[in-house]
């Protein structure tokens, strides 16, 4: 009777104690639940925030797509203009050749009616005797009249088309000046904002993600609070039961927990026999089964790679800081501006921005394969194009909030990410 007074007086006396802990504990867990409630709407604003700019930039980058692909258009332009060009030029120098010879023919030809032809024509008049020979030399002296004349009219449309040729050159070439200039001043533009709203964005990654471990930290506070308030819980009414029990059955207590202790040691005991395993019939297993077919499949390590680089990631490693996600592509560094070539024929499926990927291209290969191509300064083909394994479907670029110009390249198969290591060569 005496030990169940002292186990009383005891747990009296850690009861009080708890109770105390109990309602510290509780007003951290109150403090440390409005601090989650402030980072969480701290985190809400800093997300719209993210996502207007990420409309902006998205708006921007695709802007900046149309544009390299008309710089690009006008840069063939200007190749084709170049050689037309290169004709003029040649026509040019013909008609310089032209009118250098018709102006030696015409000098010559001035000299001799000038020496001789007034006197010839002047002893002709005085000299009648001979009727005929007179009639001759009469219309000889008409046709090199009128030979002359028609050179002279030559020479005069010779100095007409080369004086329109030179106008026609000087004409395209101050034309596509002026655009390729336009072009050139707009691109710097854009390319400036650009800039600007991914150092926005990045600013912003940088305060959600401070934001957000704070809340991740306020949170394993609040989840270890609540573990020790709800442990001080269940040690106050266990202590309360005991007491009870102390108060009104110490004796058969203590006796029911010699009982129990006898009672483990037997299940112990018996838990400590060896048991016999169970038989599990062996698995079986085949090798057999269908390939997958079509042009793609049979390609698995002969396509080429969709541009010259370097590999900055592999298929399955760890995308960043966060163990959890791994990389379902690879990432190519290569030069911005540098052509992106289909790996295989197939249908564009999809070619504009989406979020985290920038400038994307999708294309369809047929029986269930696709290959994707994100990052991309600019879209030459659009969805529902038709192209050819080799052919020229966008531009490395950085879009999508990267810091370096590279290539995000992956391949589908069936919806499942496939190792593009696996289907290009070398």
């Amino acid at each position: 009777m005496l030990r169940a007074l002292i186990a009383l007086a005891l747990t009296c006396l850690l009861s009080t104690a708890y109770a105390d802990d109990r309602e510290q504990t509780q007003q951290q867990l109150d403090a440390t639940k409005q601090d989650i409630a402030e980072l969480k709407k701290q985190l809400s604003q800093v997300q719209e925030q993210k996502n207007g700019v990420q409309k902006d930039l998205r708006g921007t980058e695709t802007q900046m797509g149309k544009l390299e692909k008309q710089v690009e258009a006008l840069q063939q332009e200007l190749k084709k203009t170049q050689g037309e060009l290169d004709r003029l030029a040649l026509q040019k120098d013909q008609l310089q050749h032209s009118k250098t010879e018709q102006q030696h023919l015409i000098a010559i030809q001035a000299r001799a009616a000038y020496q001789g032809g007034r006197q010839e024509y002047l002893k002709l008049l005085l000299n009648q005797q001979n009727p005929e020979k007179f009639a001759r030399t009469l219309t000889y002296y008409d046709y090199m009249s009128n030979a002359r004349m028609a050179q002279l009219k030559q020479f005069n449309e010779t100095l007409r088309q080369l004086g329109n040729v030179e106008k026609d050159i000087a004409g395209q070439q101050a034309q596509l000046l002026a655009q390729q200039s336009s072009l050139d001043s707009q691109r710097q533009d854009l390319d400036k904002v650009r800039k600007e709203r991914q150092a926005a964005l990045a600013k912003l990654n940088d305060s959600y993600k401070q934001q957000d471990q704070k809340l991740a930290a306020r949170q394993q506070d609040q989840e270890d609070l609540a573990k020790v308030l709800k442990t001080i819980e269940e040690t106050l009414a266990r202590q309360a039961r005991e007491a009870e029990e102390a108060r009104q059955k110490a004796l058969l207590a203590q006796q029911e927990a010699e009982r129990q202790r006898q009672r483990e040691n037997a299940q112990a005991n018996a838990d400590d026999e060896p048991k016999r395993p169970k038989t599990v019939p062996g698995a079986l297993v085949s090798s057999g089964g269908a390939n997958f077919g079509g042009p793609f499949a049979a390609g698995r390590g002969k396509l080429p790679w969709p541009v010259d680089g370097r590999l900055l990631a592999r298929f399955g490693e760890t995308r960043g800081d966060d163990a959890r996600t791994k990389w379902d592509g690879v990432m190519i560094s290569a030069p911005a501006g540098t052509q992106v070539r289909a790996v295989h024929g197939g249908r564009v499926v999809f070619a504009d921005w989406l979020r985290g990927a920038g400038l994307l291209v999708i294309l369809d290969h047929g029986d269930g394969y696709l290959s994707l191509y994100g990052h991309n300064q600019s879209l030459l083909k659009g969805a529902g194009d038709v192209v050819k394994a080799g052919e020229a479907i966008s531009t490395v670029g950085s879009s999508g909030g990267q810091d370096t110009p590279a290539l995000y390249f992956a391949i589908r198969q069936q919806g499942r990410p496939s190792d593009p290591a696996q289907w290009c060569r070398g």
